[in-house]
């Protein structure tokens, strides 16, 4: 039912309607107790009167008493008067982020902060055990001072729910075929793949919204579009997520950090919002430099790998000369080594002997490990490496190590099976010593390990700080 000015539920009086959405009617209020306006959610009579739904709306009552957090909108109580339940929530003043959106792209200076404050609200609900289900710019508020607030918890889920009292027919990851009405809970163009497909969703659905949030405020565009839900959720299934539309500013960890979080295969997204949130601080506080690349569609692979190997190679003449008997003029080479076609390098190293180059190579939705022969126009796929990043050689050149799903690898250079070395949950770099000991950082941040590269426990040689142990 809509409310009037003047209604009074309990101790509060309507003054002014603010929204509404499909779990219910938003009003400015105030709370004559307190003498503070609030933020007044009412569920329609039709879905009072529906069990489902009513055990939706007191979930989202107790899910978000439990949440308090300076960046999450504060519940202050739940309130029935005349049969007519209502949510009291903190009153957010200023424009959601969909209206800052929609008045063009957020400059990175600015999306930056307000994109790390969104994550960490997320970790904190995350670690909670509630995750939102229904994150978009139109559920998050930036106030005038900057502060950011994520609002509408009412699809989140507890991820610790008892399995044994839960009715599903009350679940908010009801899907197409679950319903009576046939309806997917959330917004289609911020739903993840598997929330798409009425598959059960958890935090990994959230870091997918929040790449498809960070995308859409840089380049003030939605990522996925369409004239009907159901054309919308299409794209989301079958499109790959178009970032070739990012300012040419953007620093390349912020792309890598979108990638990450736009994987389809939530086994290969980003699995903790917590790393976005240290991405973004990084590169806000200078310690990953915030350099700009290059749009893909500017610069195609086989140029990156030009550059690439011209600076490689001229490192090599150097070499070359410096362990000769006499030292001739230095001379630099310049030559093009084409990728595969219709592929995308992010990572390359060329090996110790200068005979190869190991790249890794996104191509037909798979990002895998190529090596190509530097005397060939042919690069070679390396079966069994998705996910692979950061390659490093070994000092014969025969082997190829790289971090993916979690671990340190290694791989033969011509291929077969990997091995696994150690754990490395977000692996950042490696050197591997001629007397087989492999020195890598496991996590954006925190000490360096040794471990050996026939695989083994890996311990630490640095303190925090980086001071050796």
């Amino acid at each position: 039912m809509t409310l009037g000015a003047g209604t009074r539920l309990g101790s509060y009086q309507i003054v002014a309607p603010i929204g509404a959405g499909g779990m219910g009617e938003v009003y400015r209020a105030r709370d004559s107790k307190l003498g503070r306006d609030v933020a007044l959610k009412v569920l329609p009579a039709a879905f009072a009167a529906d069990s489902n739904r009513m055990a939706r709306f007191e979930r989202e009552a107790r899910l978000l008493a439990a949440l308090n957090h300076p960046h999450i909108a504060a519940i202050y109580g739940l309130e029935e008067s005349s049969g007519t339940p209502a949510l009291i929530m903190e009153l957010v003043e200023g424009p959601t982020l969909a209206d800052r959106i929609a008045a063009g792209p957020v400059p990175l200076d600015e999306a930056l902060p307000i994109a790390k404050q969104i994550a960490e609200a997320l970790e904190y609900a995350h670690e909670k055990g509630v995750i939102h289900r229904d994150l978009k710019p139109a559920n998050i508020k930036v106030k005038p001072d900057g502060t950011v607030k994520v609002l509408d918890f009412g699809l989140a889920k507890a991820l610790t729910e008892d399995a044994s009292t839960a009715d599903m027919n009350n679940s908010p990851t009801l899907s197409m075929g679950a319903t009576v009405a046939g309806v997917i809970l959330g917004t289609a163009a911020y739903m993840s793949p598997e929330q798409a497909k009425g598959k059960p969703a958890d935090r990994r659905a959230d870091i997918w919204a929040y790449g498809v949030v960070l995308c859409e405020m840089l380049t003030g565009k939605r990522l996925y579009t369409g004239e009907t839900a159901a054309e919308t959720l299409a794209a989301v299934l079958m499109k790959e997520p178009a970032l070739d539309g990012l300012p040419a500013k953007t620093p390349a960890a912020i792309r890598n950090l979108l990638r990450r979080c736009l994987e389809r295969d939530p086994r290969r997204r980003l699995q903790h919002i917590g790393e976005a949130r240290i991405a973004i601080d990084d590169v806000l506080s200078g310690a990953t430099p915030a350099t700009p690349v290059t749009p893909q569609r500017a610069r195609p692979p086989i140029v990156w790998i030009a550059l690439a190997c011209g600076l490689l190679v001229a490192f090599a003449a150097l070499a070359f000369v410096h362990f000769r008997e006499s030292s001739p003029q230095l001379r630099t080479f310049r030559f093009q080594v084409p990728g595969p076609a219709n592929a995308t390098v992010t990572f390359f190293q060329l090996s110790l002997d200068g005979q190869y180059l190991a790249f890794v190579a996104q191509k037909e939705g798979h990002t895998q490990l190529w090596v190509q022969p530097l005397s060939s126009t042919e690069a070679q796929v390396l079966p069994g490496t998705d996910g692979a990043t950061y390659p490093f050689w070994s000092p014969d050149s025969a082997n190829i190590a790289y971090f993916s799903d979690g671990k340190l690898k290694k791989i033969a250079a011509t291929g077969g099976i990997p091995q696994i070395l150690c754990d490395a949950p977000a692996g950042r770099g490696a050197a591997w010593s001629e007397d087989g000991i492999i020195l890598f950082a496991p996590n954006v941040s925190g000490p360096l390990y040794r471990v050996s590269a026939a695989g083994g426990v890996a311990t630490a040689v640095t303190d925090a700080s980086g001071t050796e142990i």
